[in-house]
């Protein structure tokens, strides 16, 4: 699975003229948790963090909790496949520079996550 992730991340990358290598880990929701507090200020458990690390080739990390992947594909009525697909999409498109902070951001981003979807499915 995080075989099929990591070539999904990149190719999001890639179709956003992102370079380098990514690598998708899954972890648990206290993991999860413990990294949002220390590099987010968020002390709560999310579904996905992206890491730009930009050296030696490396374009970045994805960091998603299989814990609440689980719960959201639930929640969404999806399959976890589909769920942590598109968490992969989203950490993709972090690294590639798009944020959400702002509601423009977020339309903009759901738009591309929403393209990216439907194109590997």
């Amino acid at each position: 699975m995080l075989k099929k992730l990591n070539k999904i991340a990149r190719a999001v990358a890639a179709a956003e003229k992102a370079k380098g290598r990514i690598e998708a880990v899954f972890v648990s929701d206290a993991v999860i948790r413990k990294l949002n507090k220390k590099f987010r200020k968020a002390d709560r458990a999310t579904d996905v963090l992206s890491f730009e690390i930009a050296q030696d080739g490396i374009l970045g990390q994805i960091v998603i909790s299989k814990d609440t992947a689980k719960r959201n594909a639930k929640r969404y009525g999806v399959s976890f496949d589909e769920e942590v697909k598109r968490l992969a999409v989203h950490g993709a498109l972090h690294l590639a520079g798009y944020d959400h902070a702002g509601k423009s951001d977020r339309m903009l981003m759901r738009e591309k996550e929403d393209h990216y979807a439907k194109k590997i499915r």
